[in-house]
């Protein structure tokens, strides 16, 4: 399964179920995990395998995010029915999308930072599938819209429910704090997901599955997602649709929470305030 990674120095690396070699080992053009995103969505990203490097195994590599520099970060609100059925709210016609900036992010083990109490006091993880484009790209067509992918990325998205109860208009605001999206440790690329419509998202707190679904059952699956949003705006190597949660889980300092998702991969973070 071909990987697109970073180690904790900023080390761009490409990895198989075999571990992780340098990216420019493999490719010496390749100087960044951006550099390598276009070449990840026309399926032509170098073997590892013929590197003249070791592969080192994943156990024994600490990984920062994949993303050295973050995109445009989108995100997808109830775009699993039985979660919107949780939240008492009707399952949207359209997307219900929202945009998270760059300094939201952080990568694998994170940690989460919940806020001051007296700001926030329900603060909720929710594990989630996220797509990464690999290509420049505008109005793609859902037929087109795999050709702009370059793979998948397993995140842990954050809201303060208790803010957003007040107006739905303070979306941003509840979605926007520092750590409230905590990407995991690397890039599949799409070649290696056979069947992404069967892959299962798990929202799991201290080991106890919260929450889980699967792609199938999305009201606008990953790809109609890439083309709706690309009729809004141009998408770049880089950015992110992070496509929606099958439930949340409330944090309190001393958690620990874990997105699982099927063949992508999971990322667990601690919490703290």
């Amino acid at each position: 399964m071909t990987r697109l990674a970073r180690r904790a120095d900023g080390t761009p690396l490409l990895g198989d179920e075999n571990g992780f070699v340098p990216l420019s080992a493999a490719d010496p053009s390749l100087q960044s995990v951006q550099d390598a995103l276009p070449l990840a969505a026309d399926g032509e990203l170098p073997d590892p395998a013929a590197a003249p490097a070791d592969p080192v195994p994943a156990s024994d590599i600490s990984f920062a995010s994949p993303f050295a520099e973050y995109g445009k970060l989108w995100g997808i609100g109830l775009n699993y029915a039985e979660h919107a059925s949780d939240l008492d709210e009707d399952r949207p016609t359209e997307p219900a999308s929202f945009m998270k900036p760059s300094s939201a992010a952080t990568g694998p083990a994170g940690p989460i930072r919940l806020p001051d109490s007296e700001i926030t006091d329900r603060v909720t993880a929710e594990a989630e599938l996220a797509v990464v484009f690999g290509k420049t790209c505008r109005n793609v067509d859902r037929a087109d819209a795999e050709d702009v992918v370059a793979g998948y990325v397993p995140v842990i998205d954050m809201t303060s429910e208790d803010i957003l109860e007040k107006n739905p208009r303070f979306l941003t605001r509840a979605k926007s704090f520092d750590s409230f999206i905590v990407f995991g440790s690397s890039i599949v690329t799409t070649d290696e997901v056979d069947d992404l419509e069967s892959i299962t998202v798990q929202t799991v707190l201290n080991g106890t599955v919260e929450a889980e679904n699967e792609v199938r059952n999305m009201m606008a699956p990953p790809m109609e997602l890439v083309s709706f949003h690309s009729d809004v705006m141009t998408f770049e190597p880089g950015d992110v649709i992070s496509t929606g949660t099958p439930g949340a889980t409330v944090l309190s300092p001393g958690d620990t929470v874990t997105a699982e998702v099927d063949t992508v991969g999971s990322v667990t973070s601690d919490v703290v305030r």
